[in-house]
């Protein structure tokens, strides 16, 4: 594993000021598991945001699940207000083929049918595999295939960037 040179608190200011232009009144923030549920919650706090945010989980919707399976410390969806006609902004750490927001998408509507979902991310590494745009991304990077960009938080509550080796099937 090794640290990439990406500040990733900078790219977290660069995020809330993107996220503070998307918000519109009522909205809800909805974090992936787990680092878009990092980013929700600290977003919900620096924004002032009324409430809790929802955290989604993509496990149980994954097209590749009877090869992943289901990870013993996957959270469980939570989402603290009604799903139907609300007006969503889901958070991701880190869009790369699309599959985690297409599986978090099912997930969302597995509770409701939300008036409408708009996708922000921190790092966009390009490479998708299906038609999925967020709405603004704090950064925009290239990585090679076979290395994963995964976003850490430290005690305080920091964030920083590693480059995983993916493993192989």
């Amino acid at each position: 594993m090794s640290t990439l040179h990406l500040d990733a608190e900078a790219l977290y200011a660069d995020l809330a000021a993107g996220v503070r232009g998307l918000l519109r009144p009522g909205m809800a923030l909805v974090g992936i598991w787990s680092g878009g549920a990092w980013l929700a919650e600290r977003l919900q706090r620096d924004l002032g945001l009324p409430g809790e945010p929802g955290v989604i989980t993509s496990a149980l919707h994954r097209d590749d699940f009877g090869s992943r399976g289901m990870s013993a410390s996957a959270a469980q969806t939570r989402l603290p207000f009604e799903v139907d006609g609300a007006h969503l902004l889901l958070i991701d750490d880190v869009l790369y083929t699309g599959r985690t927001t297409r599986a978090a998408l099912n997930e969302l509507f597995d509770f409701g049918r939300p008036a409408g979902v708009t996708l922000a991310v921190l790092v966009d590494r390009g490479g998708r595999e299906l038609p999925i745009q967020p709405a603004f991304a704090a950064a925009r990077i290239s990585l090679p295939r076979g290395q994963r960009l995964a976003l850490a938080r430290d005690e305080a509550g920091r964030f920083s960037f590693q480059i995983e080796e993916e493993k192989g099937d």
